[in-house]
């Protein structure tokens, strides 16, 4: 396939590049940079001029294309909700030049959407629009496409690492590093969910080839890490104290952080395992927290 991918240049976009070729793919990597366009003609991917704020290259790129990988997000949480809004506007556009084929697009979304209300763990089976995560702009775009005949399914992301980037943990680690105390809150039981980068982009192509309609894609291979042992590992990196915090302390702390961190979100991979056959081998979460170099 020749697969137009958005993302490209990003955390999982650039891992996600050579598990495509190497699967015999071409890949047409969105970028607005000429140090991007550089980037993916350095990985084997063809260069297309673009960007999340401009809705009609999204629908150029993937109209040239035989499918398509949406992974790209305006990752600055500080504007979360409108970034999400921008997301819903990206999905539309790509699934707009994909109407009337049944060429496949695969969007992405947070494994949070996958928990119903006092469910133990978020499943690929749960689309909970109620959920207080700004995401589901996501995947009510993705509902609204399949509804008018689009083939597109969802991969679901929990905290996605390597020693160099985890997710959310990464600017936690940066509220960290600036309070110099490594918090959690209450007994710290919350859990989140985690995967390594090379598992998820594996999980990527495969649902991509082998994917059906409306179906949603949990790339966790741990269901749930939680925050104490989160903190612990961060207080250990930066050798700084690791402390409890009361609900009344997590705003002036945490900042814009604080819709996030007493979050318990873990999800299951159970149906993804078994309908894609995707099995994760990657390190934990806590082994890439513990080989990370924390600069102190």
């Amino acid at each position: 396939m020749r697969v137009f991918l958005t993302g490209a240049t990003g955390f999982i976009g650039s891992a996600i590049i050579p598990e495509l070729l190497k699967a015999g793919h071409q890949v047409v990597g969105l970028t607005r940079s000429d140090a991007g366009a550089e980037a993916l003609s350095a990985a084997g991917a063809e260069v297309h001029r673009g960007s999340l704020e401009d809705p009609d290259s999204l629908a150029s790129g993937a109209a040239a294309a035989d499918g398509v990988i949406h992974c790209a997000f305006d990752h600055d949480f500080s504007n979360f909700l409108a970034n999400c809004e921008k997301d819903r506007r990206a999905i539309e556009a790509l699934g707009g030049a994909l109407m009337g084929s049944d060429r496949p697009l695969l969007i992405t979304s947070g494994t949070g959407l996958g928990l119903a209300d006092g469910a133990a763990l978020a499943t690929e089976d749960v689309l909970n629009l109620d959920h207080p995560n700004p995401r589901t702009a996501s995947e009510q775009a993705a509902e609204a496409l399949v509804a008018k005949g689009v083939n597109l399914s969802v991969v679901r992301l929990p905290q996605v690492h390597d020693p160099v980037k985890q997710g959310l943990i990464t600017p936690l680690l940066e509220v960290t590093r600036e309070k110099g105390v490594s918090a959690y809150v209450g007994e710290g039981a919350n859990r989140w969910p985690a995967a390594h980068v090379l598992d998820v982009a594996r999980l990527y192509v495969l649902a991509l080839e082998k994917g059906e309609a409306g179906a949603r894609y949990h790339a966790v291979a741990e269901e749930g890490v939680s925050a104490r042992e989160i903190a612990e590992a961060l207080g250990k990196g930066l050798k700084i104290p690791v402390k409890s915090l009361t609900p009344d302390e997590v705003p002036a702390h945490f900042g814009w952080m604080a819709m996030f961190v007493a979050l318990d979100m873990p999800a299951s991979s159970a149906i993804t395992r078994e309908r894609l056959g995707w099995t994760p081998t990657g390190p934990s979460l806590m082994s890439d927290l513990a080989e990370m170099d924390y600069g102190v």
